[in-house]
């Protein structure tokens, strides 16, 4: 078992996106979360300084740098603003099924123009009938000639109407039940394909979430991700395994800035004639975010080094254990970050209560944490054999019940993303 590895190169980009953090995130943040405007400047500085290249391969004009280097990218823009790390992160979860299923023509068509920032990218998976159960989506592609012809649409399209194009996950084969989906691009202008309802969101609102729709829209069939049809959930999976640290670690970036505003609070508001932080009461508290911050720290790196050395027996559970841990530790640290600010932290004065509003969605998308404890328990499940062991302790009918669990029953993975 590999453990975290964290190369030089990694190390240069944290830098690069800690100063891009400081100098261009922190200051828009609070502007662009009350007008729910995308911040331009921020893209600009994204591409001005090559992070939108870090984690594609460098054949297709990236930096190759790896998922370790683009967690340590995210963590250092959530610690500043949450919407600014979404905004950032969902580039790669876009890119991914590129990256894990396209041909090479299509890798090489689309994903140097995200490395160098030409063009943005979304991802369509959910729907409104079909979030933790993607194999339930309904929108529908059928072939006609030499296009797709897609018609259905998708929920929750984050970064929908500033990308240029979308990985959208349609019905190809709705008879089948190992092939029914398949990935396609759809590029923006497509006649069919539109952006529809944007939401109001309670937080990350600087970067859109909207609706997308498609109504007899055209594509390619060269457009069809691996090039055959039916390879699209296995293509979305791939990707969530990929993606999911990339979450944890925006969880772990808002966690790590909503501890460092309680710490530096706590120094300077007095109560009772000392400040905050001589009370053993918020110490208790700081001494227990820290911790906790902390292991999910170690947890994210380790699920983020699995994916670069190829550990592939080990990601899809250290991805999902990153992905719940971790976001589960910025909900718990922001809201005790704003009991630390007592009644200033419930009200706009200061930017803590944004952490918490931030926070909440990283439990939710791309899996809900109840689906990702699901999917660990599934994995242990297929280890079992390793406790061979313990056979002699466990009463026969206990073990029998115990191997009754099925592969079949263990192939389906919720997701919503």
């Amino acid at each position: 078992m590999t453990g975290i590895i964290i190369t030089d190169e990694a190390r240069h980009w944290q830098q690069v996106a800690h100063k891009v953090a400081e100098e261009v995130v922190r200051p828009l943040a609070a502007k662009h979360d009350a007008a729910q405007e995308y911040p331009a400047a921020v893209r600009q500085a994204y591409i001005d300084n090559g992070l939108l290249g870090v984690w594609i391969p460098k054949e297709y004009g990236g930096h190759g740098a790896g998922i370790v280097a683009l967690c340590l990218v995210i963590e250092e823009l959530s610690r500043a603003c949450g919407a600014t790390g979404v905004a950032y992160a969902v580039n790669a979860l876009g890119s991914f099924p590129i990256i894990v299923g396209g041909t090479e023509e299509q890798k090489s068509r689309w994903l140097p123009q995200i490395a160098n920032g030409e063009k943005m990218i979304a991802f369509c998976l959910s729907e409104k009938f079909a979030g933790s159960d993607a194999a339930g989506m309904r929108c529908q592609a059928r072939l006609d000639g030499d296009d797709y012809v897609i018609n259905g649409e998708k929920k929750w399209t984050t970064n929908g109407g500033v990308a240029s194009i979308y990985t959208v996950f349609t019905v190809t084969d709705p008879k089948s039940k190992s092939r029914r989906i398949s990935g396609l691009v759809v590029e923006e202008g497509t006649p069919g394909f539109k952006i529809a309802k944007v939401e109001d969101k309670m937080g990350i609102r600087a970067v859109p979430v909207v609706e997308t729709h498609f109504e007899d829209c055209r594509v390619p069939k060269e457009n069809l991700l691996g090039g055959k049809p039916g390879l699209g959930f296995k293509h979305a999976m791939g990707t969530l395994d990929l993606a999911r640290p990339g979450v944890a670690a925006q969880g772990l970036g808002l966690a790590q800035g909503a501890l460092e505003y309680a710490v530096t609070y706590a120094m300077r508001r007095k109560q009772f004639g000392q400040n905050l932080a001589s009370m053993g009461v918020i110490q208790d508290m700081l001494a227990l975010m820290a911790t906790k911050v902390e292991a999910a720290r170690g947890l994210v790196y380790r699920a983020a080094t699995a994916v670069d050395t190829g550990d592939k027996a080990s990601v899809n559970r250290l991805a999902a254990m990153s992905k719940s841990f971790a976001t589960d530790v910025a909900m718990e640290v922001t809201t005790n970050a704003v009991q630390v600010f007592g009644g200033y932290g419930y009200m706009k004065d200061y930017p803590i209560e944004k952490y918490m509003r931030d926070a909440k969605i990283t439990q939710i998308y791309e899996g809900t944490n109840q689906i990702q404890r699901l999917v660990i328990a599934r994995n242990l499940i297929k280890e079992a054999s390793k406790f061979d062991y313990l056979n002699n302790y466990i009463p026969t009918e206990s073990y029998n019940a115990y191997n009754s669990v099925t592969e079949e029953s263990l192939d389906s993975e919720g997701v919503s993303a």
